[in-house]
């Protein structure tokens, strides 16, 4: 299995898209394919800095997790924006 892409860009968009949704410029939710924990530290963090008082529990709220693509798409497929 080949690792999900995860450059700097990347990690821009993590925070950018629940910013845009906190200030209410969208209400999509947030889908995260976690495949094979590739995200996982990352969502440890944003759960430290919930814990920490540094970030809104809210935050947390505006993703949707799941462990593979075929997840995802069932998840898209159930719950249409």
């Amino acid at each position: 299995m080949h690792p999900l892409p995860g450059h700097s860009g990347t990690l821009d968009e993590f925070f950018e898209v629940p910013t845009w949704r906190q200030l209410g410029r969208h209400r999509k939710p947030i889908y995260i394919p976690n495949c094979g924990g590739y995200w996982a530290s990352l969502l440890d963090l944003v759960d430290v800095a919930i814990d920490k008082g540094l970030a809104d529990e809210q935050l947390r709220d505006h993703f949707v997790v799941v462990d593979s693509v075929s997840a995802l798409i069932e998840s898209l497929r159930e719950n249409p924006a």
